[in-house]
């Protein structure tokens, strides 16, 4: 147990840079380790407002650590070109001081080759996000995902193996409370698992404003920016706030304050849904619903569930895009008894005429079906009455997934975060639910993978 802080500060020192009192403390945990000298939070997020000081930490932290560890490979993103360059000629800045100079080798630049390379064959590169910047790396010891605000999940997954080979990586994420079209995913849900309480090894800092401050409240700018008004001078905060003239850009960008209804909002959290992963029935038992889902990009989704007095199980069971060979499936696999559900709005509904048609036992649901349906489903999970199979598509779809909502009396459907998210398979699963609770089938649970035979 212990931290790497006061070695690396030591470093930094030496070279001339100093820190205020909230850089000292969070560097502090950031760089806090385990009694196996691993770090304590492989990622660390920050949620901070403009013109603190969270960029020049985190320059400082990698700059030292490029310096006390040869050969260290750093990625530097943003999600534009342009503010890659601009934190590139940040650093750049930094690497020329007298003290620092003599420890680099070379700083590429032009074409996207922006680096900051030392001597002692450690390296700092830059790029873009939204121009495919760091993705197949597998080399990578530091990732840094700068205006994380911005960073969805997909941009997420894309980087996802650029640390596999780390022996002991970190990550930081830092960025400005998002609004309410940026498509920050990663940013929302990591913030909202910190609040509640279901972070393991990452550590969530945010400064703000109180939801109801006075915008131009100097005591507020206090506690928003710990750097005011000795770093962050009045005049500087005046300047910025002509640029934001909009009050809420101004509450999110420069007091730190998150929207109190946002998009991003997961639905079931990543914690609380790895807790409810569960072994199916019997092969071969019959489900009590089945549920039938497609996206508008033709992908479709069938899940099945199994009840168990109050506790239910639900498992993807087939997926693909031919809805012919749905068909085909579904009418091989089920028989009048067992009900299958189809949300009417959905472009599924056009299996629902050839399925009766062949005297299969159909529930073509309504809005308000939907609405409670899916109250049923966050009720199961949150009481943990539910269990699923862990497939990777109903976690995927379930993580880009969010609610819309239906009707004026708190109701909800699911929704898409963007339109690259399919979320076909959380929809079947919930629309199975709904199909079975509408039963009173009340089977025992077996054990072994759920299939249908």
């Amino acid at each position: 147990m212990g931290s790497e802080w006061p070695s690396v500060r030591k470093t930094c020192r030496n070279l001339g840079w100093d820190f205020d009192g909230w850089q000292d403390g969070a560097a502090m945990l950031v760089l806090s380790l385990r009694s196996d000298g691993e770090y304590a939070s492989d990622t660390s997020v920050f949620s901070i407002a403009r013109q603190v000081g969270k960029t020049y930490l985190i320059a400082c932290i990698i700059f030292a650590l490029c310096l006390m560890k040869p050969g260290l490979k750093v990625i530097w993103t943003a999600q534009v070109k342009d503010t890659a360059l601009e934190t590139f000629e940040k650093f750049l800045d930094m690497s020329q001081r007298p003290k620092v100079k003599p420890h680099i080798l070379r700083t590429p630049q032009g074409k996207g080759d922006e680096a900051i390379e030392f001597t002692n064959g450690s390296k700092i590169e830059f790029g873009a996000r939204d121009s495919g910047f760091g993705r197949g790396r597998t080399d990578v010891d530091v990732l840094v995902f700068d205006e994380g605000q911005h960073l969805s999940l997909a941009a997420l997954e894309n980087m996802g193996a650029a640390q596999n080979v780390a022996d002991n990586p970190l990550c930081f994420v830092m960025g400005t409370p998002p609004r309410p079209q940026d498509k920050g995913e990663y940013f929302q849900v990591t913030r909202q698992e910190a609040l509640d309480g279901e972070s393991d090894t990452t550590l969530y800092v945010e400064f703000s404003a109180d939801r109801d401050a006075d915008l131009m409240d100097r005591d507020q700018w206090r506690k928003a920016n710990p750097s005011f008004p000795k770093r962050t001078t009045e005049r500087a905060m005046l300047r910025l706030r002509k640029k934001l003239k909009n009050d809420d850009s101004w509450r999110r960008e420069a007091l730190g304050i998150w929207d109190e209804i946002n998009k991003h909002s997961a639905v079931v959290s990543a914690r609380r849904w790895k807790d409810l992963i569960g072994v199916g029935p019997d092969d071969g038992t019959k489900p009590d619903a089945l549920g039938v889902d497609m996206s508008h990009a033709h992908e479709i989704s069938i899940s099945a569930c199994w009840l168990s007095g109050e506790a239910a199980h639900c498992e993807e069971v087939w997926a693909g895009v031919d809805s012919d060979a749905a068909l085909d499936w579904l009418i091989a696999r089920t028989n009048r008894r067992i009900p299958i559900v189809i949300d009417g709005m959905s472009p599924a509904a056009a299996l629902v005429p050839i399925l009766r048609a062949n005297k299969r036992k159909v529930n073509q649901t309504t809005a308000g079906d939907m609405a409670k349906a899916c109250g049923q489903f966050l009720s199961k999970t949150k009481w943990k009455r539910f269990t699923h199979g862990d497939q990777a598509p109903v976690t995927a779809a379930l993580t880009g997934a969010r609610k819309r909502p239906i009707g004026t009396a708190g109701g909800w459907g699911w929704n898409r975060t963007d339109e690259s998210v399919n979320i076909a398979p959380i929809v079947s699963m919930t629309l199975a639910l709904f199909g079975a609770l509408a039963t009173t089938s009340n089977r025992r649970p077996g054990s072994g993978k759920a299939v249908i035979m």
